[in-house]
């Protein structure tokens, strides 16, 4: 008898979130789902742990727990705690209300968990839906689910995350999926400055987001043209192709 996978699931919008429910909802009857993720919204908390405060694990229901910590808190209590070191098969992180593309992926907090898993040696996957307002999660559940059996048959790399976004369009105007590129995209004004009912200064990070030229064939091409996007990206930073650039530096020849 073929052994049933164990899916671990995460996110950065927490337990309650639509995009939660959404994503269980999506990948019932792959296996068994087992989900661990923030207690509340974690949003841009990147790959944080929380190193300088003990952490609390809460059963919300049978194989459902949160955590009151950070998305990669969750995944690495998920498998070194709730699964008892036992790697599951695959980690799912989403879905995700708002994109994580450009940019946005070294601050993702949906993305740092799947990044999480895949340090475990888990093949991992981050998905997300391109706008914080759009509430039809169908075709965004759709893809996590092709996405979840796609990697359960054929794996990932060893240090390798799939980051995958849908775009905020009915299901039936999403023209087809693309394999992608990180592209670029910055925020103006990205502080704001104000004052308090007591006069004193408070800052707000925020801003517009300002797109730059893109190639063709970036994860922001695409989602901008209707097109789900699969980056595939990787947890090793070495910039290989300055080694050689850099190497006087450490007196070497």
């Amino acid at each position: 008898m073929a052994k049933v996978p164990t899916i671990l699931i995460s996110n950065d919008d927490g337990f309650h979130a639509p995009g939660m429910r959404a994503m269980r909802q999506a990948l019932e009857g792959l296996g068994r789902l087992i989900v661990c993720c923030p207690d509340s919204e974690q949003s841009a908390t990147s790959h944080a742990l929380t190193l300088h405060r003990p952490l609390r694990i809460a059963k919300v229901e049978e194989d459902c727990y949160t955590v009151d910590g950070t998305p990669t808190d969750s995944v690495l209590l998920g498998i070194n705690h709730i699964l008892k070191g036992e790697k599951p098969d695959l980690v799912m992180s989403g879905i995700n209300a708002g994109p994580n593309i450009g940019d946005d992926i070294g601050y993702s907090g949906t993305v740092a968990a799947a990044l999480e898993g895949t340090v475990y040696g888990v093949p991992s996957v981050a998905v997300s839906l391109a706008s914080h307002d759009f509430k039809n999660f169908s075709a965004a559940g759709q893809v996590a689910r092709e996405s979840a059996q796609w990697v359960l048959a054929n794996g990932l790399p060893r240090d390798v995350t799939l980051n995958v976004n849908i775009p905020a369009i009915e299901p039936s105007q999403i023209r087809g999926r693309r394999v992608t590129i990180q592209g670029k995209r910055h925020f103006e004004d990205i502080v704001q400055e104000k004052l308090d009912p007591r006069g004193r200064r408070y800052y707000w990070i925020g801003g517009s987001v300002v797109f730059p030229e893109q190639e063709p064939n970036t994860d922001i091409t695409a989602i901008a043209e209707g097109y789900v996007s699969i980056t595939p990206i990787r947890i090793e930073l070495t910039a290989h192709d300055v080694l050689e650039h850099v190497r006087s530096l450490a007196g070497e020849e």
